[in-house]
């Protein structure tokens, strides 16, 4: 219970200034509970203080995953380079354009300062460097290989970024145009076709059904937009809750997901690509292969596979061979089963997975480049038709009043 408590105390960043005890001026940050801890740390370093600051917690732009991409590979760099771990963090820290990175990173090198291992420093930021990560960094420094591992981290973090934004870069330009459609219709419905109804009124006659249809339909959009926005943004925010807190939607939701027509192909190739890769990465790193299935369902990023590799590792760790088990659990298709046996019979299973990762990867490039080529004239075959035919509706009764002049 006191270690809980004491979990709980809130701890600020200083920025300090002292001398050593030969004189020399030295300046540096720490994050602690208080000044008196920082100025009690510090002096048991042999440091007299001159002057603390707390620093201000506030401004720069949230920590992205690519910030923590981009990290990874520089200190990775930098200890190849053989730079001192803590001047590396320091050097990439104090070189970030983005003042919370910044902040993050002087808080890591702080707790190594202070006796913490590397890992053990990562793992007090879960939302940033997950379990894969510091179970990485932890068989590094165990092992002694903690730069080689560093650039196995940066290049499978790389890759999985990769696959990440082809996707979303292939979804942008669907949603855009869709949002940007939906905002022309609105407008149309609140603003033009009520000028239009007014000129309308004065015509005496009955209208045609589409025009008698749209103008309802703007009606319904002038008197109630405020119950249509509020129910749009209540679906929303009933969408995002169950899908952060209800288990049964979250498996729904990734089960129907994985069977949507050409998107549910892309989703089970990019999702078998980073299940295969972090696989091959933690495998590589000499990770036991029980141990190293914990980070692997997590990383697949769908919560069908994740829940398919916690069979699997129970499997395994009753003796059934790998590739038996991922057969069992009748997600994976025969070309992964054949080559993760290959490599189990060849002792070269690191370097199977990681052609699996890369022959998956390419598959998704080459599915979002024609799956990109298909939305543009699928989205026009279905918002022209929209557009015009709302159109079309409101200059009906003009076409018909004209023809009524002609006669």
């Amino acid at each position: 219970m006191a270690q809980d408590k004491k979990s709980q105390v809130k701890e600020f960043t200083y920025s300090w200034e002292g001398k050593d005890k030969t004189g020399k001026t030295l300046k540096g940050e720490m994050r602690a509970g208080g000044d008196a801890l920082v100025r009690a740390n510090l002096r048991r370093q042999g440091i007299n203080v001159t002057k603390i600051k707390k620093r201000s917690s506030g401004g720069g732009k949230s920590i992205s995953e690519k910030d923590i991409t981009f990290f990874t590979r520089q200190l990775a760099v930098m200890m190849r380079s053989g730079v001192p771990l803590l001047q590396a963090f320091d050097i990439v820290a104090k070189g970030h354009s983005n003042p919370s990175v910044t902040r993050l990173l002087l808080d890591i090198k702080n707790d190594v300062e202070t006796g913490a291992s590397l890992n053990q420093a990562f793992r007090k930021h879960p939302l940033y460097f997950d379990q894969l990560f510091c179970n990485l960094v932890q068989a590094g420094e165990q092992a002694g290989i903690l730069d080689t591992l560093l650039e196995r981290l940066a290049t499978y973090k790389e890759k999985i970024l990769q696959i990440k934004g082809k996707i979303k870069s292939a979804l942008f330009y669907p949603i855009a145009i869709i949002v940007a459609a939906a905002i022309i219709i609105t407008v149309i419905m609140i603003f033009v076709i009520p000028a239009f109804k007014e000129l309308f009124s004065g015509f005496g006659a009955a209208l045609p059904y589409p025009t008698q249809v749209v103008i309802d339909i703007s009606d319904a959009f002038t008197n109630y937009w405020w119950a249509i926005f509020g129910a749009l943004g209540g679906i929303i925010y009933t969408f995002i809750q169950l899908k952060k807190r209800s288990r049964p939607f979250q498996i729904a939701l990734d089960r129907l997901a994985l069977k949507l027509p050409v998107f549910g192909e892309v989703i089970r190739k990019a999702t078998i690509a980073r299940w295969t890769r972090t696989m091959s990465t933690m495998f590589a790193a000499g990770v036991p292969l029980v141990e190293a299935l914990d980070s692997v369902g997590g990383a697949s990023g769908n919560i069908i596979y994740q829940d398919a590799t916690k069979r699997i590792q129970m499997e395994v760790s009753t003796g059934t061979s790998l590739t038996v088990a991922m057969q069992n659990s009748e997600v994976f298709p025969s070309m992964v089963l054949q080559m993760v046996a290959i490599g189990e019979e060849s002792g070269a299973l690191d370097s199977m997975l990681g052609k699996i990762a890369d022959f998956f990867e390419q598959e998704v490039d080459e599915a979002v480049d024609a799956l990109t080529s298909l939305m543009e004239p699928m989205i026009m075959m279905t918002l022209g038709p929209i557009i015009g035919g709302i159109i079309i509706a409101m200059y009906l009764p003009i076409f018909k009043l004209g023809a009524a002049v002609g006669g």
